[in-house]
């Protein structure tokens, strides 16, 4: 159990409050709310026990699993002890036992393509998905990235691939058998080709008997051995640039149980995501197979970085939401100076930095779940949402995970920069977000992608506009809200315009506070929560309007449904 800084009376116990073995979910009040709002309540019920379930473990054994793992980092042997060339990745058992707990206990990399999950009969919402890979993420994140990969080569491998490579492999991306499931991977960063795709040199060609071969060197490859990875390679005799590459379906194994032609050559001494092995891969002529149309693969690749984009949206609420529980404890149980830390100004004003982007990414986790479920369910007016609140999210929830979890080690203080402590992890593994699956530049220029040619911009107002009509706000609020969203969204016309590549950052930061302040306005309206009101009017006094940085600032009163101004508007 969780030592306490003090008891009811004030008396000391312990000076070094420690958060570990309380669950992540039943202290998390604010997630009870969004998922009553967001959730049916037959599904929402169903689900309790799991969530429950989850949050204790995050919190206790697998927060355990995820320190370990976390020193204890994986290894390469490149031969066998008799000599034979046979690379292969050792995982600290560990790490082996958190795949169980993904993979097969809770399935999240399954579940998305099973018609029942955790006893649920029927397709889950991906909502129900990101909510359970919110929880564990807490604890551990070096998974959550293979997780993430393997779900999304299964749904680009059934999007695009022949009948005969669907009907072959998907029973493996399936199954919930430790034995039996598949991970997946992709490989497509080369030295000279890593967010430009144009540059990438792999070749793919046809042997004698009609299949496909790969030879190349891939210079960044997470999850280097995973039972299948999507490639990009171009192939001989194609045209130069984009149009010759195309996506190619890489098993780790052949038919025969024997090893496919390509080598392991090292693992990367990362940063962050210590727990899960990276490498540099060599193709020496690997079978493989060919995804969909020649020719297209970056397009069809996409699909797949997008839905990792997503995913790594969660990922990085999931570590703010962890740093800054982490902080709310501290400050709640440690006394310094005769009161609570959380009594003083000062670390009020701190925590509440923190939450707001914290709270902001959490909101976005859950209007990009809901766009992605009326996506794949055939909704005209949601791809061009989800297509622009995925790069919104990855652009602006990694770059808020990377300040907020060093700020809130500055909480616990000294002990927040030793290792033992979950905050230097959550630290290191923060700066991953803003750098894999495109970095913020890339990205950012992706949300102007979006305006210019998915015709999303009109339909992100339009979706935002709606929640405002359908949210009992002050009328002035509600009014700043409707400006800011038309000034956010006159910006962003103007990064799409000829020469506006420079503002894209700028134009994409103000689309995602904006339209976190709305969520989360429209949340705490419809959900009864005053204090998720009063976050998103601080996301749109700080975050979005202009203010002096030699004045005190406040909330306008008549932003309050109490003010005489409202209730006179």
């Amino acid at each position: 159990m969780p030592s306490h800084a003090a008891t009811a009376d004030g008396t000391a116990v312990h000076p070094v409050p420690d958060r570990h073995g309380r669950s992540l979910y039943a202290d998390d009040t604010e997630l009870h709310r969004l998922l009553a709002l967001y959730l049916p309540a037959d599904l929402l019920a169903h689900m309790q026990p799991h969530f429950e379930r989850l949050g204790a473990l995050a919190g206790g054994r697998l927060d355990e699993l995820a320190h370990t793992a976390d020193q204890n980092p994986p290894t390469l042997t490149l031969r066998t002890r008799t000599g034979i060339d046979d690379p292969r990745v050792y995982k600290h058992p560990a790490y082996v036992e958190m795949e169980r707990l993904a993979l097969s206990e809770f399935g999240l990399a399954a579940m998305s393509h099973r018609e029942d999950t955790l006893g649920w009969k029927g397709r889950m919402p991906p909502l129900v998905k990101y909510v359970l890979t919110y929880l564990f993420v807490q604890a551990e994140f070096g998974l959550c990235c293979p997780v993430s990969m393997t779900d999304s080569l299964a749904r680009t491998l059934k999007k695009f691939g022949s009948l005969e490579l669907v009907d072959r492999f998907m029973p493996r991306f399936r199954s919930l058998d430790s034995d039996t499931l598949a991970q997946g991977a992709m490989f497509m960063t080369e030295q000279a080709a890593g967010s430009d795709i144009a540059a990438t040199e792999t070749r793919a060609w046809q042997d004698e008997e009609g299949q496909w071969r790969l030879g190349g060197d891939k210079w960044f490859c997470s999850n280097p051995d995973a039972d299948f990875a999507m490639v990009l390679a171009r192939v001989d005799g194609g045209p130069p640039g984009m149009k010759g590459v195309s996506l190619f379906l890489l098993p780790r194994r052949l038919d025969d149980g024997s090893a496919n032609r390509y080598r392991i050559l090292r693992l990367k001494d990362k940063l962050g995501t210590r727990s899960m092995a990276s490498g540099e891969i060599r193709l020496e002529g690997a079978l493989a197979y060919l995804v969909g149309e020649q020719g297209r693969g970056f397009v069809q690749m996409a699909d797949m970085v997008n839905n990792s984009r997503l995913s790594n949206g969660v990922r990085s609420a999931g570590l703010m939401r962890r740093a800054v529980a982490e902080a709310e404890y501290i400050a709640h149980e440690r006394r310094a100076f005769g009161k609570r830390l959380e009594d003083m100004p000062l670390m009020q004003r701190q925590l509440q930095k923190l939450r707001l982007p914290a709270e902001q990414a959490r909101s976005m986790v859950f209007q990009t779940a809901q766009a992605l479920a009326r996506s794949d369910g055939g909704e005209t007016a949601a791809y061009p949402l989800l297509r622009i609140l995925t790069p919104l999210i990855k652009f602006r929830a990694c770059r808020d995970a990377r300040k907020v979890t060093g700020d809130a080690m500055e909480v616990r203080g000294g002990c927040g920069y030793i290792e033992e402590w979950a905050d230097p992890r959550l630290l290191r593994d923060a700066h991953l977000g803003s750098i894999w699956e495109g970095t913020s530049n890339i990205v950012a220029l992706d949300v102007i992608r979006a305006v210019k040619r998915e015709g999303s911009l009109p339909v992100l107002q339009a979706h935002f506009e709606a929640l405002l009509d359908d949210a009992p706000l002050a009328p002035a609020f509600a009014a700043a809200l409707r400006d800011a969203l038309a000034r956010a969204a006159a910006l962003a016309l103007l990064a799409a315009a000829d020469g506006g590549d420079r503002l894209a950052r700028q134009a994409a930061s103000a689309l995602y506070h904006v339209a976190s302040a709305i969520a989360m306005a429209w949340e705490g309206a419809r959900g009864g929560s005053a204090q998720r009101i009063e976050w998103a009017q601080l996301v749109l006094l700080h975050r979005v309007l202009p203010r002096d940085p030699l004045a005190a600032s406040e909330l306008p009163r008549e932003w309050s449904v109490d003010s005489p101004a409202a209730l006179t508007a």
